[in-house]
């Protein structure tokens, strides 16, 4: 087995996520479960604190992550535990809150939370604050709460004392949506199912230049188009103003979709990232997992987050510290088997095997069973490099709720030319984690056009996966420029719903997919769609009153193609 160092990971990052803790969430099937990321940077080690976790981890690299098992609601019948966390540093220690609206939830605060070491700061707060978000102002020595989710009731804010760790009870409206002008805030997965008002929620404030940027998410949880916006003051609480380059943290297309409720935060090279929600919602609308994105500050201080390529490999912070994070940190190993030929052991009902090679994480192929045996072929189609793999289990007939510990994965992949002759390419029959989404980078590139993984073990259910992504370079042709780019808008003139745009282009014969730029400046492309097998995209995130600039490139197991022409929309 040759794996490497990693210098990449891929997304969703490989957490031991936990089951849902709720009964009447798992009625359509037990499922893994989380959302609404926090990570913040103490004493260069990075902290992730989730939803119904019953603990966090932490990460002195960003790729592998320890689990600290901790309950920190003192009543442990209560299940939510921290739900949508806040966690902030001030001075010299770490601090943690839960959501609620009652006043029933400590401040925890620790100097030594690699472990699960905690005090509580104050017993509880007595503003109740549901998606809290502090943010410590060093330069101020200032103490910042931020909270909010409703589809009626803006994002609220308020200044806590730093000694008794209380609001004086000035609270102010921060942020509301705008949908009327906004499309991205409108709600549904096409943003135009609007059958109910669109929620805001998911505060983070980061301070840059001094200036206060407030992020926030939108429309809801279970959409693609779930995303984070930003609005732009000089002081904390007053004053903000709608940045022109919105949403700045948006995913909806691709296999991981859904960039929305996150956190930024700096890694150790003091370079930004965002922490995001990616949703799944097939047994549940709360079914979903983590992403991690580059993210930053122009030279103009606008806020981005670049998500283009997002789920294929990507560099981690210790070998993109000199890269330019507003052109991404994509390693440029394409997926090599995207609706190619499979073969499995078996197949259970209507979860059929070319579903775990549709780059669609909503759907996936079980085994009949769980057992040591079960197997899953895929052929690249040629031989081809390969540099990666990503294996996503998907949740079939589990057993658990809550957070199981000491459950892991066992398997093997092997590779073949001829679907034959078959070596072992990665061995880990004697693993004892626990991987969902478990992302191997090979240390020497290997030469093979059949993969089949074997499986050895199971923590629960049934063997089922809902991607076994390889990444690499196939030695065939690239797509070409993409040809006769059109971008169909309403006219700023006329009555039209200027919120919605048709993109219309050229099938090109040697393309698996595209990825669409956009921005409201030509040299800020900050934005970015993934559209697999189609030639046509109806992008309802536009904001009513500006003009939009558009580029597009083909991409295949080979390679990417040529930018087209960038395309303005008034």
């Amino acid at each position: 087995m040759v794996i490497a160092q990693q210098k990449t990971y891929c997304n969703p990052i490989n957490v031991d996520y936990g089951y849902t803790p709720f009964e009447r969430f798992s009625t359509q099937g037990k499922h893994r479960a989380t959302a609404d990321p926090v990570i913040v940077n103490f004493r260069n080690k990075y902290f992730l604190f989730s939803t119904n976790q019953e603990g966090y981890w932490w990460s002195d690299n960003m790729l592998n992550w320890n689990f600290v098992y901790r309950k920190f609601l003192r009543d442990d019948t209560y299940t939510h535990d921290l739900n949508a966390p806040a966690a902030f540093v001030m001075k010299d220690a770490l601090y943690v809150y839960g959501s609620t609206w009652k006043s029933d939830f400590p401040i925890y605060k620790s100097t030594n939370p690699t472990v699960n070491d905690w005090e509580i700061a104050v017993d509880t707060l007595k503003v109740g604050a549901w998606d809290p978000a502090f943010h410590y102002d060093d330069d101020k020595d200032k103490l910042y709460l931020y909270w909010g989710s409703s589809n009626v009731w803006p994002l609220l804010g308020t200044e806590i004392n730093t000694k008794t760790m209380q609001s004086e009870g000035y609270t102010v409206p921060i942020v509301r949506l705008f949908p009327e002008d906004h499309g991205w805030e409108r709600f549904g997965e096409y943003n135009d199912n609007v059958f109910l008002q669109p929620f805001i929620e998911g505060a983070w404030m980061t301070k840059h230049n001094n200036k206060y940027y407030m992020q926030y998410g939108a429309p809801a949880t279970e959409f693609s188009g779930y995303a984070d916006g930003v609005y732009v003051s000089k002081d904390p609480l007053h004053g903000f103003e709608y940045q022109q380059h919105n949403p700045f943290s948006y995913k909806p297309g691709g296999f991981a979709r859904g960039a929305g409720h996150g956190a930024t935060f700096q890694d150790n090279f003091e370079n930004y990232w965002h922490v995001s929600t990616i949703f799944i919602s097939t047994k549940n609308n709360f079914e979903r997992r983590l992403g991690i994105w580059p993210a930053g500050f122009d030279a103009d201080d606008v806020m981005y987050c670049n998500t283009a390529y997002g789920d294929y490999p990507t560099l981690l912070p210790e070998f993109a510290k000199e890269k330019d994070f507003s052109k991404g940190l994509f390693t440029g190993w394409m997926l090599l088997n995207y609706q190619k030929p499979v073969q499995v052991s078996s197949t259970l009902g209507g979860y059929h095997p070319n579903f775990v090679v549709d780059e669609d994480i909503k759907t996936y192929w079980s085994a009949k069973t769980g057992t040591k045996g079960e197997w899953f072929q895929t052929d690249l189609g040629q031989v081809s490099t390969i540099n990666a793999i990503q294996i996503n289990y998907a949740d079939q007939d589990v057993e658990f709720l809550g957070k199981t510990l000491g459950k892991f994965h066992q398997y093997k992949i092997y590779g073949s030319n001829d679907g034959k002759k078959w070596q072992v390419v990665i061995d880990k029959s004697k693993n004892q984690t626990d991987v969902p989404h478990d992302y191997i980078e090979l240390e020497t590139p290997v030469e093979f056009r059949f993969l089949k993984m074997e499986n050895l073990h199971m923590p629960t259910g049934k063997f089922a996966l809902s991607g076994f992504r390889v990444f690499g370079k196939g030695h065939s042709e690239k797509p070409e420029k993409v040809e006769n780019f059109i971008v169909l808008r309403s006219s700023p003139k006329k009555y039209g719903e200027r919120r919605s745009i048709w993109f219309k282009w050229q099938q090109n014969p040697l393309a698996d997919g595209y990825v669409i730029y956009w921005g409201k400046s030509p040299d800020k492309l900050y934005g970015s769609i993934m559209v697999y097998g189609k030639n046509e995209y109806f992008f309802t995130g536009a904001d009513r009153a500006d003009a939009y600039y558009f580029q597009i490139e083909a991409f295949n197991a080979n390679g990417m193609s040529e930018r087209s022409e960038i395309k303005k929309s008034e």
